[in-house]
This record gives structure tokens, sequence and C-alpha cells, in this order.
């Protein structure tokens, strides 16, 4: 089964979701409390966002490889590393930014390698 660009475009929109989900419960966790953790509208909104983003994954799946679309979800930790940064002032050495770019390059020798990616649809 040849891997469709539209396929991995998803997967990639999806790993923007899970960080984001990410993002919102580290917000939601500044004020968690198992008693009204039902309130917490951070970490309700994550939970949603991630489902969403599971949900893509599967038409994601039915677009592809899995060898060739499920290292594209690594690109997650790229996500959290870049908008914990902006939005949660967490900060980056050079250690971490390595890790991004190694990252990085895994993905693209992956899709690099991949002979079955199909143009259209």
């Amino acid at each position: 089964m040849a891997t469709k660009h539209w396929a991995i475009l998803v997967v990639i929109l999806a790993t923007l979701l899970t960080s984001s989900g990410q993002l919102l419960y580290k917000i939601g966790s500044r004020n968690l409390d198992l008693a009204t953790i039902y309130m917490n509208y951070y970490i309700i909104i994550g939970l949603f966002v991630y489902l969403a983003a599971g949900i893509m994954v599967l038409f994601a799946l039915k677009g592809g490889e899995l060898s060739v679309i499920y290292p594209f979800i690594a690109l997650s930790f790229v996500w959290v590393s870049i908008s914990s940064t902006i939005f949660i002032n967490e900060s980056m050495n050079a250690l971490k930014w390595l890790g991004v770019f190694t990252i990085i390059a895994g993905i693209s020798f992956i899709g690099i390698g991949s002979s079955k990616v199909a143009d259209g649809n």
C-alpha cells in the first residue's frame, strides 16, 4: 500500500493537536485537585483534543503504511518543546535542541526511505 500525502498531512495535524493537549494538561495541572478535576476546563478540553487527534490518526492510518505514518507521531515532542518555550516560558538548552533536530532528521530519513509515497488520493 502506498502512503498518500494527505495521510501524512493528517497525522502531522494530529501531532499539533496532541501537543496542544499536552500544553492544556500542563496548564490545567497548576490547579489540579482530584475532587474537582471534572471542572478543570483545561484538562477537559485537553482530553477532547486528544480524542480528536486519535480519530485523525485512525484516518491517516487508513491512507498509508503504519511504518511511514507512525514515526510522524514523534513530531509531538518537537511541537511540545517549541510551544512550552513560547506559552509557559520553559527553557531549552543545547541538548534539548539537539534532540529536537535529531527527531526531525529521523522522521526525514524515514520519509525519504519510503519508496511507496503516492501522489494524489
